[in-house]
């Protein structure tokens, strides 16, 4: 309310939400910009590094993804920069995974932004194929009003 918020991508702080010990004690993170975060809409931009591997999942809101660089994987699609992909609220997608520079998205959740795990032992699974070591979720700075469900 009260007008449109203006906010610049430089002004804010990064948040490493994701962590992972990757072969050679590399460590790869998925770390966010939150642009706009209220209880009607997660709005951010994010870097995963290299190899990063996130989690077949779903969300409790609708969610929208824009490729701006690199690339990953999502199941079996290649999504390149220019990519847009829809999820409808309690529907899954992935696992995700960075490609070999990495990549850089823009995302929008419209209402509850936490995600719920759709594939536990399959993730588990690509962890152990790959000799990766998913790491403590490190801490973020949640609004109070919303609990931090990571798993």
């Amino acid at each position: 309310m009260g007008g449109p918020r203006f906010r610049h991508l430089d002004g804010e702080k990064w948040q490493e939400v994701r962590a992972q010990r990757h072969p050679g004690d590399r460590r790869a993170s998925v770390r966010e910009k939150w642009l706009e975060f209220s209880d009607r809409c997660l709005a951010l931009y994010a870097r995963w590094d290299p190899g990063m591997i996130v989690h077949k999942h779903g969300h409790n809101s609708h969610h929208v993804i824009f490729v701006i660089e690199g690339e990953m994987t999502c199941g079996e699609v290649r999504c390149t920069p220019g990519m847009h992909i829809t999820l409808d609220q309690g529907e899954a997608l992935g696992p995700l995974v960075a490609g070999p520079e990495g990549v850089v998205l823009y995302e929008v959740m419209m209402g509850d932004p936490r995600s719920w795990p759709a594939d536990p032992e399959g993730y588990e699974k690509l962890l152990a194929e790959k000799g990766v070591e998913k790491l403590p979720n490190p801490p973020i700075d949640m609004p109070d009003w919303l609990e931090d469900t990571r798993s």
